[in-house]
């Protein structure tokens, strides 16, 4: 059964649309699924799909003469002198590939629905050769509210509004089990979908090693997927706090220039995402050091073991980035706000917090003239005016 998810309806909505269709986002969050959903639903006769798994559709697609591709098309039937619409999955598998989808896409009547692992190599290689062609749309492991609909769990989605949400003890109580499997499991549909805590740890070591030996192999020299594993742990024990890229390089034995390149490529296939601080008064503050999060708990639990408060924060920073861009605060005496929100609502993440935890945020974040403050809770120890549950946040 079909589950919708929150990005599609843009994705059918760009369905009618001439430009390519790219949808991106690390291995196994859904991106095949989605591909072949379009395809199904389009209204235009003529369909391929080709999976780049397979060494003949990557040798097809790797024609230097784009007409022999037309010819060999042909040949299954494909009228190019109608309407054509043409899914292809794992296009960073053929490095020619955005020649011969400019070519088509220019000389005749095709859309595209194309999937990629990698936005590194998206925009290594797509920018140029189709540019103004195409759309990129980045699917991530499920949110929370995803999770509760692929468990056909009825819930209100609250959308931006969460922080207004009055806290509910009952709706606590129903969904707390689901929220803590969410933190510590994260959100990949296959993971979220099995029963048994075992087959999520084995799926989970599964996707993040298929991650390092597929899709950085494929970037790098195969040789180094050791090193980046290595990295990949040290930085999961680092959830949550500021990057120190020499205090790495002095762990790993990298230079700084190679660990800078990791951080680079680990963000752009969607492991890490790096956060900035956000500040009024450059002079007086830390305006350099950026903090990181795992894009999914599961993986991140998984390179490494980590604190339950650890896990909580990187929940909650997954769960804060779907609203907009997210930022932290912080002075150099070392006070700090978790999170700013669209640099219009401050959030300080508490496990079990109290409502005193309420005025030293608000006063940080009085310097940057917000007034929307709260404390996100994983555990209700006080219910207060400002208190979110983590588990509203979907």
């Amino acid at each position: 059964m079909f589950i919708k998810r929150d990005i599609y309806p843009d994705l059918e909505a760009h369905l009618s649309n001439k430009q390519a269709t790219i949808i991106t986002g690390m291995r196994r969050t859904g991106k095949t699924t989605l591909l072949k959903k379009l395809m199904e639903i389009s209204s235009i006769r003529q369909k391929l799909f080709f999976d780049m798994e397979r060494l003949d559709y990557r040798e097809l697609f790797s024609e230097k003469n784009y007409e022999s591709v037309v010819h060999a098309l042909g040949q299954r039937g494909i009228r190019f002198s109608e309407p054509v619409l043409i899914g292809i999955d794992e296009i960073q598998l053929v490095p020619n590939l955005p020649s011969v989808v400019k070519y088509l896409y220019d000389h005749y009547d095709v859309k595209f629905i194309l999937t990629g692992s990698s936005s590194y190599y998206l925009k290594n290689r797509f920018d140029e050769s189709l540019a103004g062609r195409k759309r990129i749309f980045e699917v991530f492991p499920l949110s929370f509210g995803e999770m509760l609909d692929f468990k056909g769990i009825e819930h209100l989605p609250l959308g931006s509004s969460f922080a207004q949400a009055p806290f509910s003890p009952s709706e606590y109580e129903r969904l707390k089990f689901l929220y803590e499997e969410f933190i510590d499991y994260g959100g990949f549909p296959e993971v979220v979908l099995m029963d048994k805590l075992y087959d999520k740890k084995a799926m989970l070591a599964d996707i993040l090693s298929s991650y390092i030996h597929h899709d950085i192999a494929s970037i790098l020299d195969f040789d180094k997927s050791t090193e980046a594993f290595k990295l990949v742990k040290l930085l999961a024990v680092r959830v949550g706090t500021r990057l120190e890229v020499s205090k790495i390089s002095t762990v790993t034995g990298m230079n700084r220039r190679t660990v800078d390149n990791y951080l680079e490529l680990f963000e752009q296939t969607y492991l890490i995402r790096t956060i900035p601080v956000t500040s009024n008064s450059p002079d007086r503050e830390i305006v350099k050091a950026k903090k990181l999060y795992f894009l999914d708990n599961g993986i991140a639990s998984m390179a490494a073991e980590l604190s339950s408060g650890a896990k909580f924060e990187n929940a909650v920073f997954n769960q804060l980035r779907q609203f907009g861009e997210v930022s932290y605060y912080s002075l150099k005496t070392g006070n700090e706000i978790d999170f700013v929100l669209n640099k219009d609502a401050a959030f300080e993440v508490k496990e079990t917090p109290i409502e005193a935890n309420l005025k030293p945020t608000a006063s940080l974040a009085s310097n940057l003239n917000i007034s929307k403050v709260y404390i996100v809770g994983r555990k209700p120890s006080q219910v207060f005016d400002g208190f979110v549950w983590g588990g509203n946040i979907r």
